[in-house]
């Protein structure tokens, strides 16, 4: 952890002397000012649930604590307006007004999140050395569509896997290649392989619960290669009679060209820290689909997987938090997908992530009309409603004002606020790889989360809210697979 602490201090000492190198130094001490309330506030509420927890809340008290929350999330939108009001009216102080809200969102991010992260680290360091007891009997339901490049690799990384007590069930879900004769290969081997008309992943997924006799279920996508020490890890997280549900860690294989290096560092970042830091709430917020577990009973007690989103793993987990279920994060049960080549690809994937993320929270729209839902009326929910609607808009309008503005003579402005993200982001990323025991090369991509990939995400998001919102019809749209992430697994000390 101390090269941990010498990140958060190189940080620290930079952010200091940002009085004397960015023009307004009371804007700067203003987002600062902000960044910590927010920041205070929401911890102060993540300590007071694990205290106490919401459930005795009152309805009155609820709906104050929601306003409130909503409240230090609109904060650092009215220092941009602030900022804004500093100049006349035109489009380079609207530039600036949207750089510092953004400074602030950011801040306000990192300070959140890191600390969260730094405790959720500890505390998995120290699950990690107990020594299991049990063995429950641990279902993997793998379902398959057209996966003929990648169903092997995936069967036979789940046969290595070092657990005693497992069920492996392979459902073929109408697949029009060689999927279902690869997997009947393995049936010799103990393995359970189903064949049904094609009706989606939330079918095949049903499908495999109702034939599983496992405690505990994990879902493993067909294109992923599980860790060997996955479902000990899982095993020993549901020693804790509390936890419903759990994330693994999820990870990039094919690092072979510059989009995929830009996931990896994505999911390292954006991905695993969020959820580290939700762990501590105990509501990680998303189980995933290519390494997730739940139990059996909170499956099957919340009606399992339905049919109304493209994104079944979010809806779930969703489900899950609402009955007051724990959800945990393991950062020792990895897993390494295959991530998108091409950008057509990427944009297919993203396109079906975040129209189904809209579509499993204007279903789950209860949870901030009627905030009685603990965690997720109160931080979570509204935490989501930021970084995908309201963040992504700030971006794209900071990034267009600032090129404009850059033309009519704020170029040096436009340099500086632009480096300083940089910076941070530098920096954030570093501290997110030696979390995650990664490679540090990834973080030379990290200035593109600032200008250029960031910006590609949040256009889809855009798009994916309009699609929903005009209630267009939303298709599962597959990623073509390469097969190519499976000859060898060189980024896991684990796997």
């Amino acid at each position: 952890m101390k090269k941990s602490i010498y990140i958060i201090s190189g940080l620290a000492i930079f952010t200091t002397i940002l009085f004397f190198l960015l023009p307004n130094r009371e804007i700067i001490l203003i987002s600062f000012v902000v960044a910590i309330l927010s920041t205070s506030y929401f911890l102060i509420l993540t300590f007071l649930r694990s205290k106490y927890g919401f459930g005795r809340f009152k309805r009155r008290t609820s709906y104050s604590i929601m306003i409130l929350s909503l409240i230090f999330i609109v904060l650092p939108f009215i220092v941009g307006v602030i900022a804004f009001s500093l100049y006349p009216p035109s489009i380079s102080s609207f530039f600036y007004g949207t750089s510092m809200a953004g400074f602030t969102l950011t801040l306000f991010y990192d300070l959140l999140n890191i600390p969260l992260a730094l405790h959720h680290k500890r505390q998995d360091e120290e699950i990690n050395k107990r020594v299991l007891t049990s063995y429950p009997l641990i279902t993997i339901i793998v379902p398959a569509y057209n996966e003929e490049k990648c169903i092997e690799k995936t069967i036979e990384t789940l046969l290595e896997v070092d657990y005693p007590n497992k069920e492996i069930i392979v459902v073929d879900d109408g697949s029009v290649d060689r999927t279902y004769e690869i997997a009947s290969r393995y049936i010799k081997m103990g393995l359970k392989v189903l064949h049904r008309e094609n009706g989606g992943k939330w079918a095949a997924l049903n499908y495999g619960l109702f034939f599983s006799k496992g405690e505990i279920i994990v879902v493993v996508d067909a294109d992923s290669l599980v860790s060997r020490v996955a479902l000990r890890e899982i095993a020993k997280r549901f020693q804790d009679p509390n936890i419903l549900g759990l994330a693994g860690n999820v990870k990039v294989l094919n690092r072979n060209n510059f989009l995929t290096r830009c996931q990896a560092l994505e999911y390292v970042t954006d991905i695993n820290i969020a959820k580290r830091a939700f762990a501590v709430m105990g509501s990680t917020m998303v189980v995933p689909g290519c390494l997730g577990a739940f139990r059996r009973e909170a499956l099957l007690g919340t009606g399992s997987f339905d049919p109304d989103t493209v994104t079944e793993d979010f809806d779930a987990t969703l489900k899950v938090l609402k009955v007051g279920g724990v959800v945990q994060t393991s950062s020792y049960a990895s897993a390494y997908t295959e991530a998108p080549e091409s950008l057509r690809d990427l944009y297919r994937q993203r396109l079906r992530w975040y129209r189904g993320t809209f579509q499993s929270l204007l279903k789950h729209r209860n949870i901030i009309t009627t905030p009685i839902f603990d965690f997720l009326s109160f931080i979570g929910y509204p935490y989501i409603l930021l970084s995908l609607i309201f963040i992504p808009i700030c971006g794209i309008i900071a990034l267009i004002s600032g090129i404009i503005a850059s033309l009519t003579g704020w170029l040096i402005n436009f340099t500086q606020i632009l480096l300083l993200f940089i910076f941070m982001e530098f920096m954030f990323s570093l501290l997110a790889i030696q979390l995650d025991d990664e490679d540090i090369k990834l973080a030379l991509y990290s200035p593109l989360f600032v200008i250029g990939y960031r910006h590609l995400r949040d256009v889809i998001k855009l798009k994916s809210l309009f699609d929903v919102l005009l209630k267009r019809e939303i298709r599962w749209t597959k990623v073509r697979r390469i097969g190519r992430a499976y000859e060898i697994i060189k980024y896991s000390k684990t796997a």
